[in-house]
């Protein structure tokens, strides 16, 4: 592994300690993800189908346009 490896692992592990503080801290501020026009519920007797269609699109984006800022500052 070299030095770029390292840095891209803590990189992504400090992400993803400040994502869960955030959502412990501001969790019931942000009840919106996952029910946002365009996620599929179904639900029908014993039957739940859930698929967050725009939700996963929008994470999508997210961290596409985090990967391009931090490839345009590198």
């Amino acid at each position: 592994m070299d030095r770029d490896t390292g840095k891209m692992i803590m990189l992504v592990g400090a992400l993803v300690t400040l994502a869960g503080a955030i959502w412990y801290i501001a969790g019931d501020r942000l009840r919106w993800i996952g029910r946002l026009p365009g996620d599929l519920r179904i639900e029908k007797g014993n039957v739940r189908f859930y698929f967050p269609l725009t939700t996963m699109l929008l994470v999508s984006l997210l961290i596409n346009l985090l990967i391009r800022l931090f490839r345009y500052i590198r």
